[in-house]
């Protein structure tokens, strides 16, 4: 079983940091093998070659298309986390939408 990679772009870094670590809660109590961490737009391109997937905070949809054209080239699909799960740094609600993502 081979871990799944995700890699959030969410700016400065304190809130995608507390997403981060809710989702590996969540995906510690379901027993999955996936990790999440956080990193500032600026640095994304530095982890494409190792991760499976990035999710964007919705305050960044600006950058959205600007960061799919740099992930496309690594075949990285990239997401606009949904709102509501990113306002309530909801762990469980992130991981849901990154398993969609995944597949």
């Amino acid at each position: 079983n081979v871990m799944k990679k995700v890699l959030l772009c969410c700016g400065s870094g304190a809130s995608s940091g507390f997403m981060a670590n809710n989702a590996m809660t969540a995906a510690k109590k379901r027993g999955m093998d996936i990790s999440v961490r956080a990193c500032s737009e600026s640095e994304v391109e530095d982890y494409l070659d190792e991760v499976d997937l990035v999710m964007v905070g919705p305050h960044f949809q600006h950058r959205l298309a600007a960061i799919q054209d740099i992930a496309e080239e690594y075949d990285v699909p990239v997401v606009l986390i949904d709102g509501e799960v990113y306002g309530s740094l909801n762990g469980e609600g992130l991981l849901d939408q990154a398993l969609k993502s995944l597949k």
